[in-house]
């Protein structure tokens, strides 16, 4: 139960920290909120924290050749801007999510009641930031891009013996991801290590056929889905890694039609619509007397043989038992119906009324 928060949910990421842009951030999270409120789905949307002055090394801080030392600080905020996008999330029905880089950092998540931490797949063995965010007691989903087998198995010890919800996203750190670098086996390689675990996929392929990946995600066993969303304004170019809103809602319709194709859960045998209970009753065998049949007689195989059409009322080789009564007689090659005998189907009220209108 405690791991329910990560089912079906969407965690929308913001591209490139929307450049650090407050009016841009809230533009991203509204124009995303109608998609997800159109599909009616559930939704994260991501932010992320960082404290700059900390975070880079004082002799660093004007490295222009180094780009993500530049992109850092270009989009460098403070708690009051986070606040007013955590505000815009909420506002917009969606979850507070962020991925902290550094202790501070997750300290912000807690003052602004972030409600989910990520752990990014570049911070899985950074076991100062790990222990600092399990100190939150919140709810945690890391990506597992480049990870070894022990990193993932050490981490979710961690998270196991400390009794934190903990999900845990099959990840390609490449930006953008080809079809054939996407390893979506490794969701069953996942499913398999970790039962106890959500297992999600965090996705950075192009948007040319988003729909595939997910459609073949889902039906491995994903619950949880991650993408980087942007939109187009202020000629600032979208990394092909990114979403538009377009682009999501394809992608939000793609596991829609997996969920439908998938149908009911894997722990519980789905029941069979009438649709084809019908066609498969229409090819079941019927029972017929062999020769005429007193009443009083008790069946046997040789009183009987198997043949289609299943008539109304005619019990099939389904219901068939050797020593019935009959309660009528019955002549040569005429059906055995269920009113005819003396059996325990008869005395099923149910059971007798499917019988009664099963067949032609």
């Amino acid at each position: 139960m405690k791991n329910k928060i990560f089912e079906d949910l969407f965690v929308l990421e913001l591209a490139n920290n929307h450049w650090g842009r407050v009016d841009r951030g809230i533009k991203i999270i509204e124009d995303f909120a109608k998609i997800i409120r159109f599909n009616n789905v559930r939704a994260a949307i991501k932010l992320q924290f960082r404290d700059v002055d900390s975070f880079i090394h004082k002799d660093f801080k004007s490295r222009e050749d180094i780009r993500y030392i530049k992109k850092t600080m270009a989009t460098k905020m403070d708690i009051k801007d986070y606040q007013i996008l955590v505000d815009a999330v909420h506002n917009n029905s969606c979850i507070t999510m962020s991925t902290p880089f550094d202790e501070k950092s997750v300290d912000t998540c807690v003052k602004l009641g972030v409600e989910i931490i990520k752990i990014a797949s570049s911070d899985i063995n950074d076991w100062i930031l790990i222990e600092k965010i399990a100190t939150t007691r919140k709810p945690v989903i890391v990506s597992t891009g480049g990870a070894s087998l022990k990193d993932i198995d050490d981490l979710v010890l961690f998270f196991e013996h400390r009794d934190i919800p903990l999900a845990i996203n099959h990840c390609v750190s490449v930006y953008p991801s080809e079809k054939e670098e996407l390893e979506l086996n490794q969701i069953d390689f996942l499913k398999k290590r970790y039962p106890g675990h959500v297992i999600g996929f965090s996705t950075h392929e192009k948007n040319d056929d988003i729909e595939s990946a997910m459609l073949m995600a889902y039906a491995k066993g994903a619950r949880t889905f991650e993408r980087h969303i942007d939109i187009e304004a202020d000629n600032i170019p979208v990394s092909p890694y990114c979403s538009l809103p377009e682009d999501l809602d394809r992608w939000i319709k793609a596991y829609q039609k997996a969920v439908r194709i998938c149908g009911h859960g894997a722990d519980t045998k789905s029941i069979p619509p009438r649709k084809e209970i019908t066609y498969l009753d229409a090819l079941v065998r019927g029972v017929y007397a062999r020769w005429d049949l007193p009443k009083g007689h008790k069946l046997t195989e040789d009183d009987v043989y198997l043949a289609i059409p299943l008539q109304k009322g005619q019990i099939s080789c389904r219901e068939f038992m050797r020593g019935e009564e009959l309660l009528t007689d019955i002549k040569k090659d005429e059906p055995i119906k269920i009113s005819q005998i003396d059996s325990p189907y008869a005395h099923n009220k149910a059971l007798k009324e499917l019988i009664e209108n099963r067949g032609l």
